[in-house]
């Protein structure tokens, strides 16, 4: 056996946190923020070129690093660059195994990252994968995976999770298409088999319902939060006042902040439409970010990690801890529409502005090019106001 030598070493292996950790010579770990391990090996292929006539450079899977030790992938890696320097391309002339289910998604989750709207999306996409088909399907491999195991991943959460069962079945279709592209299998997908064949129960879209407090409540609640001092706990205030959705809040980073201007700044890839939005700060939004401010960290509302948020259940459960587990969190956008409509007197494209959701046709949009910026510091102003109102 050759004797190979890098810049990893097996504790390395087993210890680096999330992100592409190089051994030299095109070989790499990649560890996934869900602690994942996998090697691949980036080679440059002699004499070929990609569509834009620069040299074809690729990345190849070399396997799960819990299954495929430092000194394999060394070896494996050097095969591939050989065969790369010799102008054969390894995606054709390796004699390698048929790759897992788990290795085949991995790759493609890599592969594809550049193509998602932001980490986020790209993050969510290997999670359902993670959640509901690799303790399935996971250590198969991909020419073996047929109808019954593709109703295997689905049907438990086909009813219960329609939505997210959606996803599961567009995600394990996109893996077999690309496990069919290379080689690995043939014959029709295995997924749009199952959907043809009519097997899984129609189930009928059920409107999405957020419950919301009412917007008289409001007060007191703020008030039992102000006597919490869990991160969450001004998380969620920070919520109520600005009428911002949960992940625009938990993902807010420091970078955002205006401190100047008094100004959220939220760039357009962290919302729904795309669309950047301003949100005014107000004295008591301030405020509370002056209390979660000598935390430090990269986001503004940090997990117990300094570069990682808080959960997106955080909020929730701490609602759950309340006992209010009948409202949610995004509720609180309703509570504040709802009090906007009733008692603010402001025009309805003000409140909706502060909500970031589109008003009026195409046509409208397109000269309604301010964003009410003035008129809707006054009106959260006013909301934060009455939200603080309570009895101490």
């Amino acid at each position: 056996m050759v004797a190979l030598s890098g810049k990893l070493t097996k504790k390395l292996v087993e210890n680096l946190g999330p992100g592409r950790h190089g051994d030299g010579a095109g070989l790499y770990l990649v560890v996934d923020p869900s602690g994942a391990r996998r090697w691949i090996v980036r080679v440059t292929v002699k004499g070929q070129k990609n569509r834009k006539g620069a040299p074809l450079r690729t990345d190849f899977g070399l396997g799960g690093a819990d299954v495929v030790t430092l000194n394999q992938a060394r070896e494996r890696a050097l095969e591939y660059r050989r065969m790369a320097k010799s102008g054969l391309n390894p995606r054709y002339n390796t004699n390698r195994e048929i790759p897992t289910f788990e290795e085949l998604a991995q790759q493609v989750h890599i592969e594809r990252l550049p193509t998602w709207k932001n980490p986020k999306h790209g993050q969510q996409w290997i999670n359902t994968l993670r959640d509901y088909a690799f303790p399935k399907i996971g250590r198969m491999p991909v020419d073996s995976i047929g109808q019954p195991e593709v109703l295997m991943c689905l049907s438990p959460i086909w009813t219960l999770k329609h939505e997210t069962a959606k996803r599961l079945a567009q995600r394990i279709k996109a893996v077999l298409d690309v496990a069919k592209s290379r080689g690995y299998r043939d014959g029709e997908n295995p997924v749009t088999a199952v959907k043809d064949a009519g097997v899984l129960p129609k189930v009928k879209a059920k409107p999405v319902h957020h419950e919301a407090m009412p917007w008289r409540d409001v007060p007191a609640f703020y008030g039992e939060l102000e006597k919490r001092t869990a991160t969450a706990a001004k998380a969620l205030q920070f919520t109520i006042l600005t009428a911002c959705r949960t992940s625009e809040v938990l993902g807010m980073t420091w970078e955002e902040v205006d401190w100047d201007g008094q100004l959220w700044i939220i760039p357009a890839e962290r919302m729904k439409m795309g669309v950047q939005h301003r949100v005014p700060l107000t004295d008591e939004m301030i405020r509370i970010l002056e209390v979660v401010r000598p935390l430090g960290g990269v986001y503004v509302f940090r997990g117990q990690r300094r570069d990682a948020p808080l959960s997106n259940m955080s909020m929730l459960m701490l609602l759950r801890r309340m006992g209010r587990e009948d409202f949610t969190v995004h509720g609180f956008r309703s509570s504040f529409r709802d009090w906007a409509s009733e008692e603010s007197g402001f025009p309805r494209e003000v409140a909706e502005a502060a909500l970031a959701h589109q008003v009026g046709s195409d046509v409208e949009r397109a000269y309604a090019r301010s964003d009410l910026l003035e008129r809707r510091h006054r009106l959260m102003s006013i909301w934060n106001l009455f939200s603080t109102d309570y009895e101490p």
